[in-house]
């Protein structure tokens, strides 16, 4: 099960306290206590696993290590270990408490969220030419805590949309190396699997319903992973009576839930072409031309119809090179 929405509060640990101590070794009297060491600090790290936000199911507090008390002779207390919690890339942690957002979008990317408190000072570091003999010190800081709310939003290249059942997963699963679970009924996917094709990362958004912007099946949950998404394969069943209307509730609720999903590039896809003749099969292409849509026939045992795919997709790689050059 893919955990990509949880709150947790977090943490961060106290600083010593400063110690109160004196030397007693005769000629080399005076303050020897020393200060504590500091809180560890909390961050997010980015990481290419997308269950990351497992770890967070049943455990929502966490909090690093306090630092050491301060020390005689001078030994200052040491300080707690940085806690670095690993987070999908494309997670988007909003601090509830501050009212501040921020995103992990690469990997490696380090966050961090809150600060270890500061040890306090030991007696040594009072010592003055009128206070010979202090035995004033300071508590350590406390760490500072606040209550998150972190939210996955995948990043891919492409994206494969559509209503359940239109043969997402098995056009990833063919075009990638990817293992997505497919069989002949609504809402096999439950949850979004990424496939890599060459520089391409590929994702099997799953189905969306007419009603999926208010609630209704698995559609609410996911349509925000479309947001990260730079371009859009339709996917529309050979065997459906009415494509361009499938089409059309797939917009809509995009629509509904974002209305700047629907300039992002698109293409069009009429899955599952081996299914009808090639009378059928142009029957329904036309139906689309009808609403203004260009859609291409495909089939996942077609080898020339994959091919074709495969050209767009080698085409977006070469978009995607010339925009970041």
């Amino acid at each position: 099960m893919l955990i990509d929405d949880v709150k947790i509060k977090v943490r961060a640990g106290q600083g010593g306290r400063g110690a109160v101590a004196f030397n007693r070794t005769k000629m080399s009297l005076g303050p020897t206590g020393a200060s504590g060491g500091n809180g560890g600090s909390i961050y997010f790290e980015g990481v290419s696993d997308l269950g990351a936000l497992g770890q967070f199911r049943y455990k929502k507090e966490l909090a690093a290590t306090n630092g050491e008390n301060g020390k005689i002779q001078l030994n200052d207390g040491s300080g707690g270990d940085d806690l670095i919690l690993k987070v999908p890339i494309g997670t988007v942690v909003h601090n509830l408490s501050k009212g501040e957002d921020n995103e992990i979008v690469s990997i490696g990317q380090r966050l961090l969220v809150v600060n270890g408190g500061r040890g306090g000072k030991g007696n040594y570091k009072f010592r003055s030419a009128v206070n010979t003999s202090p035995t004033e010190f300071q508590e350590g800081l406390p760490g500072e805590e606040c209550e998150l709310h972190l939210e996955l939003k995948l990043i891919a290249d492409v994206g494969f949309i559509g209503l359940p059942n239109v043969g997402k997963s098995s056009l990833l699963n063919k075009l990638t190396n990817a293992k997505s679970k497919v069989a002949n009924y609504p809402f096999t996917t439950l949850e979004p699997n990424l496939g890599v094709y060459y520089e391409l990362i590929l994702a099997d958004i799953p189905g969306l319903i007419e009603g999926a912007s208010g609630g209704k099946g698995l559609g609410i949950k996911f349509l925000r992973h479309i947001e990260r998404t730079k371009t859009l394969f339709y996917l529309i069943s050979a065997e459906s009576d009415e494509p361009a209307k499938d089409y059309q509730i797939v917009r809509n609720e995009l629509a509904i839930y974002n209305k700047e999903l629907l300039d992002k590039p698109e293409y069009i896809f009429l899955s599952k072409a081996d299914l009808l003749d090639k009378d059928e099969i142009d029957k329904k292409l036309d139906k689309l031309k009808v609403v203004g849509k260009e859609a291409m026939a495909i089939s996942v045992i077609d080898n020339a119809s994959i091919s074709r795919v495969e050209e767009i997709l080698r085409e977006i790689i070469r978009q995607k090179y010339w925009r970041e050059s």
